[in-house]
């Protein structure tokens, strides 16, 4: 996918749902992964074109792992023109060896939220930008419907009140396959997660389940995306 798709989708998104005002200071979650690294490339590129005035910082939240190289993060950044800053954490530590966690991921996402969060406001944001695609949005609604019995997903724009930051996820439009596609034509390097749960998680179960059902059942995700954006889940009204 062009880069000028993304832009298009991303856009989109910003558009539908207010997710950007002039004078925001937005911190970018960046993982290294292939979604935070392509929500890096898109907001910069829209940064200078878009209507209302906006800044970018990028943090990577540091959980532990051994060998975790960042550097590659750094030289996006650096290429990009946007700051980087890296907070350290012992997240794998308390995860896996102090609490041993069964089910590691919600306590893990929970953590890796906070010090996202506390690192913004230190450094005056007021938005924290997530790389959660349309993909992501589905996949959390079935989860919430099977394992909670309730219809519900995470919203496209999120205050959160213990903070005062408002969470955007101008990626909701963009499928996952836009985002790896995009990727691959740019010959962009993404980094392994050294998470040991990784693959191993009720949502790569999900993921694996809704592909079987999508290829029986052509185009099943974009009903199931539009059952979301047409339903009465709080936040989701344009």
């Amino acid at each position: 996918m062009k880069i000028q798709q993304i832009y298009s989708k991303t856009r989109q998104a910003i558009d539908n749902y207010k997710m950007i005002q002039s004078g925001d200071k937005i911190a970018v979650g960046v993982s290294g992964g292939k979604d935070s690294i392509t929500l890096l490339h898109s907001l910069t590129g829209l940064k200078h074109f878009y209507p209302a005035t906006f800044e970018l910082v990028a943090i990577c939240v540091n959980l532990g792992f051994e060998n975790q190289d960042f550097s590659g993060i750094e030289k996006t950044c650096k290429t990009l023109d946007v700051p980087v800053y890296f907070v350290k954490t012992q997240i794998s530590d308390i995860v896996f060896r102090v609490r041993q966690e069964s089910n590691p991921c919600a306590l893990c996402a929970k953590m890796r939220k906070g010090a996202l969060n506390q690192a913004a406001l230190e450094l005056g944001c007021n938005k924290v930008a997530y790389g959660h695609h349309r993909d992501d949005v589905v996949e959390t609604m079935m989860l919430s419907l099977i394992y909670e019995g309730r219809f519900h997903t995470f919203s496209p724009v999120t205050y959160l009140d213990n903070t005062g930051l408002t969470v955007i996820r101008p990626f909701i439009y963009l499928k996952e396959a836009d985002i790896q596609g995009f990727i691959n034509k740019n010959n962009i390097t993404i980094f392994k997660n050294k998470c040991p749960a990784d693959g191993y998680t009720k949502r790569q179960y999900m993921k694996e389940l809704l592909k079987e059902i999508n290829s029986e059942t052509k185009d099943v995700k974009d009903r199931l995306f539009s059952a979301i954006e047409n339903g009465d889940i709080p936040g989701w009204q344009k």
